[in-house]
């Protein structure tokens, strides 16, 4: 059983920045894939980003190329999201997510989610 554990949510402005982070336990979460899933008031799930288990490719959903930075550190087991110039849209559940899918498609792990709101 894997465990996820998210921090970092909050209020921001637009065009500010966040970072979220995401500790897995136990270590084995270092083998699965991991990344970032968010859900707006709604509006359906969307896969935001993330990163294979052995940390060598990345995946950015369209709409947060160039802005968002996923990143794991070296065990494997921490996995960070800075956000930055934070839009209106990104407004959402940010969710924790791990898995054995090489796609990313089937989540075996969730975390409880932390809220991100960008507002003026």
């Amino acid at each position: 059983q894997v465990q996820l554990v998210e921090s970092g949510g909050g209020l921001v402005q637009p065009g500010g920045s966040l970072r979220l982070y995401c500790t897995g336990s136990p270590r084995t979460s270092s083998h699965y894939n991991m990344g970032w899933v968010r859900q707006a008031p709604g509006k359906e799930r969307e896969v935001v980003a993330w990163a294979t288990w052995s940390s060598t490719s990345t995946y950015y959903a369209d709409s947060v190329k160039g802005r968002f930075t996923i990143s794991r550190d070296s065990a494997g087991n921490t996995l960070s999201l800075q956000m930055n110039s934070l839009k209106l849209e990104d407004t959402a559940v940010y969710y924790c997510a791990a898995t054995n899918d090489p796609w990313f498609v089937d989540i075996d792990y969730w975390g409880q989610g932390t809220q991100v709101t960008v507002s003026s």
